[in-house]
């Protein structure tokens, strides 16, 4: 990422003014100091600061940009240490604000996906390991650092977060946003990245595609119809990555679309929002 559009991020996200951004470039560090549950944080450092986070090391890349992930249930508030080149340590501290998780209840969904046979749920089980394994890639690439944009236009029909309650039974919270659209509806990778998983008919999730996008941050995208790329291969931003379908533990036709750092979930919708998406929205 060019240091110009590092400098432009920081002043859109609010970590700086642009006086702040172009004169202290990489002498200080950049961070928000407060951010709502399920968020992306991108930072800018020293490139050859060491960054630690919640007992992790975090990549720093040569023009100082670091991301980590903030959890549905966070609680703040959370610190950043970051150490210059020098030994010198400063702790960041963010505030995390709360949201409100409505409760869904999604009814007709097939009895097997909501409370599956013995051999079924090994299977799902098998398939959630795979899923999980191409998650803890941490690539030298800050393809997450550019603006986001829609995969493709419809309505929201399910936001991240919200508790999820099928045919009456109580599940795991929403762990991305679903948009609603026909099958066959064209999707576009709402940033480069990397393909790191992809499969046609997953029990759950039906044909699953991820995308990694460097420093442990990635999309996966669920219940398509059709898979138009594989794994290794490099997408650009608002490629063509496959096709909108119903397979899977779904009721209609949509793309559900999560967003996780490792194993932390974060809702796409604010990462739109952090950059801007009214004007990033892909036509």
């Amino acid at each position: 990422m060019r240091l110009a559009a590092v400098m432009a991020l920081l002043v859109l996200s609010g970590m700086a003014t642009a006086q702040q951004a172009q004169s202290q470039r990489f002498h200080a560090s950049f961070l928000p100091t407060s951010v709502p549950q399920g968020s992306l944080v991108i930072g800018l450092a020293a490139p050859d600061a060491i960054v630690e986070y919640d007992g992790r090391r975090l990549r720093v890349s040569a023009d100082g940009t670091f991301a980590f992930g903030v959890g549905r249930d966070a609680k703040g508030p959370l610190s950043v240490k970051i150490t210059d080149g020098n030994g010198d340590t400063v702790v960041n501290t963010i505030a995390v604000s709360a949201r409100d998780w409505p409760v869904e209840n999604i009814n007709g969904v097939p009895p097997k996906t909501v409370d599956p046979p013995p051999e079924i749920a090994a299977r799902i089980e098998r398939e959630q390991a795979q899923v999980t394994a191409a998650r803890v890639r941490d690539d030298d690439r800050d393809d997450y650092a550019q603006t986001f944009i829609w995969p493709l236009q419809g309505r929201i029909s399910g936001r991240f977060g919200n508790q999820r309650v099928y045919n009456g039974t109580p599940k795991s919270p929403h762990s991305g946003m679903d948009i609603a659209a026909p099958t066959g509806t064209p999707i576009k990778a709402p940033a480069a990245g990397v393909v790191t998983f992809a499969a046609p008919d997953l029990y759950l999730t039906g044909g699953t595609l991820l995308i990694d996008h460097g420093h442990g941050v990635s999309s996966n995208f669920l219940h398509l119809s059709r898979i138009d790329v594989k794994v290794g291969d490099r997408v650009k931003q608002g490629q063509v990555i496959g096709k909108v379908g119903a397979t899977g533990r779904a009721t209609g036709p949509h793309l559900h679309w999560g967003m996780n750092w490792f194993d932390v979930r974060m809702d796409p919708l604010l990462v739109l929002e952090h950059g801007n998406s009214s004007t990033a929205a892909a036509k």
